[in-house]
């Protein structure tokens, strides 16, 4: 058996802080202990935080690193080592990779299409984990788009041998939802396509053509397909109670970014779990002009936090969360055990005896955290 000793550490129970040591055999954790004292051979933490290992339902940070910009293609295997390493760097143990499926046949102008991807990707990924050259565990989020062509035959492609543990039903519908504002949409779509305003306007048009066409369809497979890969299913920029008692009535339990707080609230009475984007919290508002996370915060809306597109935004809007509910282990359950409960994952997420020993080892500067250490089943990566 191989132990390891973490010593006078600040420990982020779940419920609680406290000095106090871990004790790690063969990837778990074996005991945790109390106080200050530093055994023979153990680590002395120096009464830096000891936490779970951060847990991200949502990012598409992989995406940015296969195409770093418009149009360039970077070389798959070492653009999953690079997303990889980065989220090791920032405390991140448990990924659900988000990965778009449903594709659009070339438009009229540059950026009015959208390709397949999703199934070779995550070949190549699943492929690097199988031969040991990740560090941190990974599993798929399939990002179900409605508005497109392909969805079902690219869902179908899917068997659970490939980890698939998020299914997120998307309707980027404009004028609904997260883009309710059309004129953000019009910023956001040709600010990085660099597509006219004809263009724009004809894509608008195109994407309200296929969610008449296949819309339906479209969410009924997907939700199918949840089921048959037993993963969870998720909503995606609920705005109404209608919307949320739609999400209820497929047996959704997670609901990613919700744009108004009469969303989140109705999340709630349905029981269906809030998450918001740290970037959002952080900020102070959504760059879509959406409910801002703080204020659902503060209401007792918010239950998870996914760094979204910052990887490094994670552990500071969890410590953020702690600082707004004078709670850091309320804060940091954020990132840990409620996205681990969401999920379905019931070895991680907690400092626990029996539990892997996913963990990060992190101080504050001011409220900046410094993250020292990541470790996965007891092997530091970071």
């Amino acid at each position: 058996m191989t132990e390891t000793i973490l010593a006078n550490a600040t420990l982020v129970l779940p419920d609680r802080t406290h000095s106090g040591s871990l004790c790690l055999k063969d990837g778990r954790i074996a005991e945790i202990g109390a106080g200050t004292a530093v055994p023979p051979g153990a680590i002395d933490c120096g009464g830096d935080f000891l936490a779970p290992g951060l847990i991200e339902l949502h990012t598409d940070n992989l995406e940015r690193h296969i195409q770093p910009r418009p149009g360039v293609d970077w070389p798959h295997a070492a653009a999953i080592i690079a997303h990889d390493a980065e989220l090791a760097g920032t405390g991140i143990t448990t990924v659900f990779d988000a990965m778009r499926v449903g594709s659009i046949s070339k438009g009229t102008e540059q950026g009015g299409d959208y390709a397949k991807y999703a199934r070779g990707l995550a070949s190549e990924l699943l492929e690097l984990r199988g031969q040991g050259a990740l560090r941190i565990s990974h599993f798929l989020h399939l990002r179900a788009e409605v508005c497109s062509e392909t969805l079902i035959a690219e869902l179908d492609e899917f068997t659970p041998e490939d980890r698939v543990g998020i299914v997120s039903l998307m309707d980027h519908t404009p004028g609904q939802r997260q883009f309710r504002d059309v004129s953000k949409l019009a910023r956001y779509v040709m600010g990085k396509h660099g597509m006219s305003e004809a263009g724009f306007a004809e894509h608008v048009a195109r994407l309200k053509g296929l969610r008449d066409t296949f819309g339906d369809a479209h969410e009924a497979a997907a939700v199918a397909v949840a089921r048959r890969l037993g993963a969870t299913l998720a909503s995606h920029d609920d705005t109404t109670e209608e919307q949320v008692i739609t999400s209820a009535s497929y047996g959704i339990r997670l609901a990613e970014f919700p744009t108004t707080e009469e969303a989140a609230r109705a999340c709630h009475a349905y029981g269906i779990q809030v998450m918001m984007g740290a970037p959002n919290l952080i900020r102070g508002g959504s760059h879509s002009g959406n409910v801002a996370a703080r204020d659902l915060a503060e209401a007792g809306l918010l239950d998870i936090v996914s760094s979204d597109y910052v990887p490094a935004a994670l552990l500071s809007a969890a410590l953020m969360l702690g600082d707004i509910w004078d709670d850091m282990a309320r804060g940091i359950a954020t990132v840990t055990a409620a996205p681990a409960r969401a999920a379905g994952l019931e070895d991680r997420g907690r400092l626990i005896p029996g539990a892997r020993a996913d963990l990060i080892r992190f101080t504050r500067a001011g409220a900046t955290p410094v993250l020292r250490e990541t470790w996965v089943q007891g092997r530091r990566v970071a």
